[in-house]
């Protein structure tokens, strides 16, 4: 479990060590969606960060606190976008040789990317489980520092920053809402905003085609389902059986919300039509937590983590569509 002193100090830590390399990301209040719910809604615009998603926040954390052994090995890294691409432009920026595994499937747009930052490409396996279980194993091998996306310490430290940066931005929030995965934003930020504000909501959504997190925190433990396609790719998928964020997120999330793929859809359209900015699918699940909660939230200030920003133009005409 994370004990409060220690987090905390950690985070403050964390944020002068990546402050160079990354954004501070507005909190920015919107007249549309605080009139929805007769209260005061602020969106903090992670899809405006460097790479595009929060992610950054937690590579670099993690790069910046190797020592110079094991950055001089280089580090390596499975995934298929956001968590890709941030290990590669933090390893760009710090000088680290690094190598991404992706599988055979992966975006076309998306392994671009993370090239433009420099990092190796190397493609295996039919899915992200195989990709991932290949570059655990030659990180062993090779003894180079494997960069987990959400099982980390030092990476849910970095995305804390977050949370720090909204208690910095604003007196104090009644609700906090955040997209789920594998757990790493939301216990990052959820346990920060915690601390500070005791008595603050915190709401975990995740969509209803792949919410293993979810699942699990309902059954009291790990589970091993199939996730369905869905738009929210960067929420997608299962969560490690050692996973340090289930008990963090059993402890902090007060309220866990489910959605549809239509849901979410509409809920995107929404937020790109009267915010005037892109999303991607996995912010698109917090907006639609927003809206399918607004009759709970009545009357609150509520903040809302807008927590990527890189879709394609494809999904994004399916959408508008």
């Amino acid at each position: 479990m994370i004990k409060e002193v220690d987090f905390q100090d950690e985070v403050l830590r964390a944020a002068k060590r990546i402050k160079p390399y990354k954004r501070e990301t507005y909190f920015q209040y919107s007249h549309y969606f605080s009139k929805r719910i007769d209260g005061d809604v602020y969106f903090k615009l992670e899809n405006m960060q460097v790479t595009g998603s929060f992610k950054v926040r937690g590579a670099l954390n993690k790069l910046l606190n190797l020592n110079k052994a094991k950055r001089s090995k280089g580090v390596i890294a499975a995934s298929t976008g956001n968590h890709g691409a941030s290990v590669a432009y933090a390893a760009r920026e710090l000088d680290i040789e690094c190598t991404i595994y992706v599988p055979k499937n992966s975006s076309v747009a998306k392994i671009s990317n993370m090239k433009s930052f420099g990092a190796n490409i190397q493609i295996y396996g039919s899915d992200c489980i195989e990709a991932e279980q290949k570059a655990r194993e030659i990180s062993l091998k090779k003894d180079k520092v494997y960069l987990s996306p959400y099982n980390d310490s030092q990476v849910i430290t970095g995305q804390g920053t977050i949370g720090l940066e909204i208690t910095e931005q604003c007196e104090k929030l009644d609700s906090i809402i955040v997209s789920v995965g594998g757990g790493g934003l939301i216990s990052g930020i959820g346990s920060y905003l915690r601390f500070v504000w005791p008595s603050i909501n915190v709401i975990g959504c995740s969509p209803k085609n792949s919410a293993v997190m979810i699942h699990s925190i309902m059954k009291g433990e790990i589970l091993k389902m199939k996730s369905k396609p869905t738009i929210s790719d960067g929420t997608a998928g299962g969560v490690e059986s050692d996973s340090i964020t289930f008990p963090v997120c059993c402890e902090i999330i007060d309220d866990l919300v489910l959605l549809t793929e239509n849901q979410i859809k509409n809920a995107m359209l929404s937020y790109i039509k009267q915010e005037r900015q892109l999303l991607e699918g996995a912010a698109g699940v917090a907006v639609a937590a927003l809206i399918k909660q607004q009759k709970n939230l009545r009357g609150q200030k509520v903040g809302v983590v807008v927590c990527g920003g890189n879709i394609s133009i494809n999904t994004l005409q399916k959408i508008i569509k």
